[in-house]
C-alpha cells in the first residue's frame, strides 16, 4: 500500500509517500511544496492545488493521511492553514485517493508510543522507522513522513473496522 502523508500549511506544504509492505515501511520519496509570501492567498492556494495534483498523479498513492487542523492562537493562520487543507483533500477527492485525518497526539502516540511526545522525538523516531540517514527539513516533510507513518499503524484498524460496518 502506497501512502501520501500531508503535513499542510500554506508557506510550506510537507509532502512524504510511504509504501507499506507487510509490517516494513519504505520511504519512496518526500520533500515540499512553497510558496512565496507575499502572493496573494489565492494564487498560493492555487500553487498547493496544482503540486498537489502533480503529486497525486506522479505517485498514485492508494490513500492520503492529513493532521487535521487545531486551534492556533492566530486565528488568522488558522483560517488560511484550513484553506490550504481545503485544497489539498480537494485535490486527493478529485483523484479518487481516499483521505484520512489524524490529531498532532495520534501521531505523536503512533511514532513514538506517547502522545506528549516533543517534535524533535517523533522527527527521531521518523527517521529510525523509515531507516533515513538524517532527519528530512524542513520539519514539515518530517511531519509528513510521520503523518503517513501513523496512517500506515492506524490502518489494520481501519481495515477491521470497515469489515464490521459491512
Amino acid at each position: 500500500m502506497r501512502i501520501l502523508g500531508i503535513d499542510p500549511g500554506i508557506a510550506i506544504v510537507g509532502f512524504g509517500v510511504v509504501d507499506k509492505e507487510g509490517s516494513q515501511l519504505r520511504p519512496v520519496q518526500y520533500g515540499s511544496i512553497q510558496t512565496e509570501a507575499g502572493l496573494p492567498v489565492p494564487l498560493r492556494l492555487k500553487q498547493i492545488f496544482e503540486a498537489m495534483q502533480s503529486l497525486l498523479e506522479t505517485y498514485r498513492p492508494d490513500e492520503m493521511s492529513v493532521e487535521k487542523l487545531f486551534f492556533n492562537k492566530n486565528v488568522t493562520t488558522a483560517f488560511t492553514v484550513g484553506q490550504a487543507r481545503g485544497v489539498i483533500i480537494l485535490a486527493a477527492e478529485l483523484a479518487g485517493v481516499p483521505v484520512y485525518e489524524y490529531t498532532p497526539m495520534q501521531v505523536k502516540q503512533a511514532v513514538t508510543g506517547y502522545g506528549g511526545a516533543e517534535k524533535k522525538q517523533i522527527q527521531e523516531m521518523t527517521k529510525l522507522l523509515l531507516r533515513l540517514k538524517e532527519v528530512p527539513k524542513p520539519d514539515d516533510v518530517a511531519d509528513a513522513l510521520g503523518i503517513a507513518i501513523t496512517h500506515a499503524q492506524f490502518r489494520a484498524f481501519i481495515s477491521i473496522s470497515e469489515g464490521v460496518k459491512k
